[in-house]
């Protein structure tokens, strides 16, 4: 269940982050749409604690990914509520970056949640 959790929101977490990209900045939609994508990437992270396959149950090199994403995204809130707006733009970016690349690394062929989807 838990994979299906992680596999659901990181997908809307997707697409939150890219429509967030194409608004406009600083605006109320703005906003809105990364706050949301906050809570999703939130879900997502804590939900891959829970996801263990790849070590025989314990933790891998992937967890510490995870850590470095919710580093990120507060790094990130830190920056806009202090009106760094570069460095707010370079977190978000990196974590939405980070979000496609661990995506692709998760559905190809092999790949659990792959198998999971039928390929």
């Amino acid at each position: 269940m838990v994979i299906w959790i992680h596999l659901v929101t990181a997908l809307l977490a997707l697409g939150l982050g890219m429509a967030n990209l194409a608004l406009a900045k600083g605006t109320p939609r703005h906003r809105a749409v990364g706050r949301a994508w906050v809570a999703a990437m939130l879900v997502v992270t804590l939900s891959s604690f829970g996801i263990r396959e790849l070590n025989d149950g314990a933790f891998s090199w992937i967890h510490g990914l995870t850590a470095w994403t919710l580093f990120s995204l507060f790094a990130a809130l830190y920056a806009i509520r202090r009106s760094w707006v570069r460095a707010h733009a370079g977190f978000m970016i990196g974590t939405m970056a980070g979000v496609v690349m661990a995506g692709a690394f998760a559905l190809a062929p092999g790949r659990f949640i792959g198998t999971m989807l039928g390929y």
